[in-house]
Order: C-alpha cells, then structure tokens, then sequence
C-alpha cells in the first residue's frame, strides 16, 4: 500500500508552511523565556525579588502545560491551521497587554493568555511534519521546526533582552506582539487545510502512557526541564555573582548560549534519528556534568562562558531528540505530543518556581546542585530503560 501523500503536497513549496510553523515556534518559546533575560529589570521596576519575579515564567509554563491536552480536546474536529493562527492572534493580545501592564499581578495575568497560546500551539505543531512533506523529508521537517527552540534562544530572548537593555522591557513584549501578528498572516497563507485525522479524546491522552517508551520520554523530560530551568532561569544573578560577569553583557552572552543551542539541535537532528536511546542518554548525563560543577569551575567569567556555551548547546538538542523518541514509540502521535507538551510546559513552570524557592532559600549554588540531582535521576531512568524500545524496535508497547 503506499503512503498517503502530505496534505501539502499539492502546494508549490511545502517548505513555507514548515517556516511559518517554525517562526511560530521561535516566537512562542521566545515570550516564554523572554522574562529569563529581563527578570532583574522587571523586579526592580515592579517591585518584587527576584525569586518573586520567576513567576513570569512559571505562570505560562503551567498554564500551557494545562493548555496542550486540553485545547486539542476542546475544538474537536477543528482544523489545525485556523487553530494554530488563532494562538498566535492570542499571543498578540497577551504581548500588548503584557506591555501596558499596571503592576505585576497584571502582568503575570497577560502571562496565564501567553501560556493558552504556547500549550496550543505546542500540541499541534510538534506532530506536524509529518504531514506537510514526504517520508523521506520527515526528519529535516523536524529539525527545522524545532530549530525555533533554539532560534528563540540564539536571536529571541538574547534580541529581546538588548532591546529592553536598550529601551524599556516593556518594548521587547510589544515588539513580540507585531511579530507574532505576522506569523499569523503566515500562517494562513502557507499551510494547506489540516483537518484532525483522529480527534483527541481524554480517554486517548491517557492511553499514550500503557506504551513504556511513551512513559520512559515523558518522566525523562519532566525531570529534565524541571532540573534545567530551576537554574537557567536564574543565569543572569548565577552569571553576575558566580562568574562575576556584568549584566550589561548578559544579554550578549545569552546570544552565544543561543549559537550553541542551535548547533545542538542540528547535531541531534542528524544523530537522533539513527541513535535515538544514545542521543537521551547523553542530554541528562551532560547537564549533569556541567550545571553540577558551574559553582565550582565556573568562577571567573572564560570558564563561566565555556559551561554556558555547552549549557546551550546540550539544552538545544532536547527538543528534537524527545520528539525522536515519541514518533518511534507513541501510538497516536498528536495525543502524544500534546501529552508531551503538557509536561515539557509544566516542568518550564514547576522548575521556574522550584528554582525561585531555592534561589530565595538556599542561594544559586545550592539550586544548581539541586538540579544536578534531577539531571542525574534522569540518566538513571534511561540506563533503566531497554535500548531495543528506541533503536530496535519501533511502536512497543510495554
């Protein structure tokens, strides 16, 4: 029997599609995370700790994470083209109003409207590949899409960041308003009709978890984001007062984090598909290596860079890796990536204020041990795992 052809086969270039979803992606992840980078500004100007200030980025995070299982249920048979222009129309009111917020509480509101819009976004787009080019295109497709993981950290959040350095952060969330407005456009414009081919139920989110490998990808991931943005949420203090660097360089520095992580998810892209279970083994183990010993080794600003660097470009290799995993293992893919889009935003959210707790608490050295220990029960949960679930034997189910 052959292969049904993309739903954008008929169109001149699928490609476009693939970088309208992309840039979709980028700015998603870019509001996000944009707070990482101007946390010590807002805090200051709106009068709370910084620890307080790490809300900005759990709020979204657990509201998308919410917002990707149930979203899919909820429009049912709607097409996923209009869904996805309508969550980045969303995310262009929750940037304006994010930018004429009042006070912080205001603000972390406008923030709950960008997590409905990352959570449904999310839950659609991972899947997509798929059907916008053929087979043999499929893993390309991918590594571009998630390639606005990384896009958002090497030009998103580090731009976002100087344009707020430079003006006022205020400016950097309405700035993300007129660009998502466009990606909107682009959205329409380029993606072929993307009618549901198997409507999400709840009852099928849940079946996603009787397959092991399903299982095994979603505790990995959960454990691994908890642990990285418990400390990556706090870089810019752990970069001023661990590695003495200037915040007025943050922002630079946050772009060279960002070159890696792209360089990470290219290299996974080209090695996860062949060597699936080596590739998740390697992410926990290395973030592990290098967030563990930043208070130690990274003490003066060369060797603070050095493990910020290789930070980004192992972070970067995450996305692409995981969504690896899931197309080999999970039964139905979009319930699966929803699914896996509800941890991957609730863990963003959960590490956030894990870390701000922590940081507020125990001080930055002791939240970046803290999140060595969730790296390190990652890699053991892998070594736990049968190989053969990823590079063998496709579709187990356990």
């Amino acid at each position: 029997m052959k292969e049904p052809l993309p739903e954008a086969s008929a169109a001149a270039n699928p490609w476009w599609g693939v970088a309208a979803v992309m840039v979709g992606i980028f700015l998603l992840v870019t509001a996000e995370q944009l707070p990482i980078g101007l946390l010590s500004q807002v805090a200051v100007a709106l009068d709370v700790t910084p620890g307080t200030a790490g809300l900005m980025v759990t709020v979204p995070g657990v509201v998308a994470a919410f917002s990707a299982p149930l979203l899919p249920v909820a429009v049912g048979r709607l097409d996923r083209r209009i869904m996805l222009t309508l969550m980045l129309l969303l995310m262009v009111i929750a940037s304006a109003l994010s930018a004429m917020a009042g006070n912080f509480w205001l603000l972390l509101a406008a923030r709950a409207l960008v997590g409905m819009s990352i959570g449904g976004f999310w839950a659609i787009a991972g899947g997509l590949a798929p059907r916008l080019v053929a087979p043999a295109q499929v893993p390309r497709a991918m590594t571009v899409i998630f390639g606005g993981i990384a896009a958002a950290s090497v030009l998103g959040v580090p731009l976002g960041t100087l344009l707020g350095e430079w003006t006022h952060w205020r400016v950097a969330f309405a700035a993300l308003g007129g660009l998502s407005l466009a990606t909107a456009i682009a959205l329409w414009c380029w993606l072929p009709s993307l009618p549901p081919r198997e409507p999400v139920r709840l009852a099928t989110l849940g079946e996603q978890l009787a397959t092991r490998g399903v299982r095994v990808a979603v505790m990995t991931t959960g454990l691994v984001v908890i642990g990285h943005f418990a400390a990556y949420t706090f870089i810019s203090p752990v970069l001023q007062e661990i590695s003495g660097i200037g915040i007025g360089q943050v922002g630079s520095l946050l772009l060279l984090y960002g070159a890696a992580g792209i360089i990470g998810n290219v290299a996974a892209g080209l090695f996860a598909g062949r060597h699936p279970y080596t590739a998740v083994l390697v992410i926990p183990c290395a973030l592990l290596a290098v967030v563990g010993s930043f208070p130690l080794a990274g003490v003066v600003p060369a060797s603070g860079i050095a493990l910020l660097m290789l930070w980004g470009a192992i972070f970067g290799s995450v996305a692409v890796s995981m969504q690896t995993w899931l197309l080999r293992t999970a039964p139905n893919t979009e319930a699966a990536n929803a699914l896996m889009a509800f941890v991957f935003n609730f863990s963003i959210g959960t590490g956030a204020l894990f870390g701000g707790r922590l940081v507020d608490g125990i001080g930055l050295a002791g939240t970046l041990w803290a999140a060595s220990a969730l790296f390190l029960a990652g890699a053991l949960l892998i070594i736990a795992t049968p190989s053969k679930l990823l590079d063998g034997e496709q579709k187990a189910t356990g």
